[in-house]
């Protein structure tokens, strides 16, 4: 995997361009969230996040889906259970999301900041698989970003505290972080 710094996609890696993105305010990327996500909820490999981030959820397909399927979302990556890496809007772009937010008392983290959302829940162990892609996605864009240190790096329950909690107790951050460069 290599990103690309004029078009922000990375080679190497599924694309799966979402519509739901728009232009940055600035180009400054500064901050790292990471999410989680399953759909329906606490299932995984069904293919439904592409759909929700591509606004092609059928909301008649699952009780959960009709409440969701209108959302406008996305996320720039996507790192499934099997440590499959998907690319969902250019690192260029703003992603939506991170929703009302705020890091270090700036709002709107939309604007600066990257997303990675990871299948999965926030009582279930993430996989070895995932946390290495992560590993592997993070110190690339690192290499890009160099404001993306380790205390920028944070997750979606950091940002929007009483409104999200992910990725959740059951992810390992002293793993993460003992896994990036110092």
């Amino acid at each position: 995997m290599q990103l690309d710094p004029r078009t922000g996609w990375c080679a190497g890696i599924r694309h799966c361009p979402s519509p739901n993105f728009n232009a940055r305010p600035a180009a400054e990327i500064s901050l790292l969230v990471i999410h989680n996500i399953s759909l329906p909820p606490g299932q995984f490999g069904t293919g439904k996040v592409e759909e929700l981030f591509c606004n092609r959820l059928d909301p008649c397909e699952h009780p959960y889906f009709s409440a969701i399927a209108s959302l406008q979302v996305s996320a720039h990556f996507l790192i499934e259970r099997d440590g499959t890496l998907i690319q969902f809007v250019s690192c260029l772009d703003r992603a939506w999301h991170a929703g009302v937010s705020a890091f270090a008392g700036r709002q709107g983290c939309n604007d600066f900041s990257l997303g990675i959302e990871l299948e999965g829940t926030d009582e279930q162990p993430y996989s070895d698989l995932q946390y290495a892609a992560l590993s592997n996605l993070i110190r690339e864009l690192q290499s890009y970003y160099p404001q993306l240190t380790a205390e920028r790096i944070c997750g979606h329950c950091d940002i929007a505290p009483g409104r999200k909690t992910d990725p959740g107790p059951a992810f390992d951050w002293s793993r993460l972080f003992s896994s990036l460069p110092a």
